[in-house]
């Protein structure tokens, strides 16, 4: 399992084209809060013959926030770009020379043999130019993981490849609506994609294979106006964390906050983790009921779900 808080920083992570040529000012000036990632996108966002003209703009919005920034003080979100393939990450970088230091990753769609391989490889040559890390979130979302017949074997052999990328692997996304767009499937506003078996029989698999060790990000959700938006993102928030997922893709400003509000902590879940990961070592005894007197805290069964816990307080805080 990850150690460190910065794998459950990511969050609400607000997906933008990288054509979008407000995005600059609004980070600036701070109009999404103070609490988010952003992902900057050059795929599936933009038509093929633009694609280098919203290379450069990415750029030039990049520059624009690096410029801002130091001269003033504001908050800074994570920035990622999402690349159509793995050469981009290295032509992106070059371009961006200095206001690259504001840059946390890059995002690799459709991951898998085919181009992982790439992707790891490259990244990691970049890095031994860069002044600061730069991170790797992987997307799941191939026709490959369809496959039953090869589906654990490429997520298994993936995970091989992730392993051995060390600590630059910031945490692993899943494109929810790539993999329903393979069946032909959309989910209402009151709808969890969880309840699509087919989709989350994908997940349960991907969870299964990465989720002791990897931080896994939740779908994006597709709804941000309308009488039922709110409500069903909520619901299908609290599905993705009973499951294993940490974080989620938003498409709007308005799901930042709803994100941030499922991700804070309970008074109660902090203290029973506090109390965990705080066993007192003469204690004779390695279970004991919770501070309330409600439920069972265990020394050895719940350090796992503990650690999660204080990070994600550190992180989003804690609600009462």
């Amino acid at each position: 399992m990850k150690n460190s808080s910065l794998y459950y920083s990511v969050g609400a992570l607000l997906y933008c084209p990288a054509v979008n040529g407000s995005i600059a000012d609004s980070i600036i000036n701070e109009r999404f809060g103070k609490n988010y990632s952003l992902a900057l996108c050059l795929e599936d966002t933009i038509n093929d013959s633009f694609v280098e003209k919203a290379q450069m703009l990415l750029c030039a919005s990049i520059e624009k926030i690096y410029n801002a920034f130091i001269k003033t003080e504001f908050y800074l979100p994570k920035i990622f770009i999402r690349v159509r393939n793995p050469k981009q990450m290295l032509s992106v970088h070059k371009r961006l020379g200095e206001a690259a230091g504001i840059v946390s990753g890059f995002i690799a769609p459709k991951f898998s043999p085919v181009n992982s391989a790439d992707y790891i490889n490259i990244l990691t040559d970049i890095n031994l130019m860069s002044k600061k890390p730069l991170y790797l979130m992987p997307i799941y979302e191939s026709m490959a993981l369809v496959n039953l017949k090869t589906r654990f074997d490429i997520l298994y052999e993936l995970k091989e490849q992730l392993d051995n990328a060390g600590e630059i692997i910031l945490n692993i996304r899943v494109g929810g609506n790539d993999l329903c767009h393979i069946f032909g499937f959309r989910r209402n506003d009151n709808e969890s994609i969880h309840m699509i078996g087919a989709i989350s029989r994908i997940f349960a698999d991907i969870i299964t294979v990465y989720g002791p060790e990897y931080v896994v990000s939740g779908p994006v959700w597709e709804y941000f106006d309308g009488k039922g938006w709110e409500q069903g993102m909520k619901k299908e928030i609290a599905d993705d964390k009973l499951c294993g997922f940490i974080g989620k893709t938003v498409i709007h400003p308005k799901q930042i906050e709803v994100v941030n509000a499922a991700y804070s902590v309970s008074r109660k879940d902090y203290e029973a983790a506090y109390a965990v990961m705080n066993w007192d070592k003469k204690s004779n005894t390695l279970v004991s009921a919770d501070h309330m007197g409600e439920r069972m805290d265990e020394r050895n069964t719940h350090t796992n779900w503990a650690e999660k816990i204080l990070f994600l307080s550190e992180i989003y805080g804690i609600r009462d």
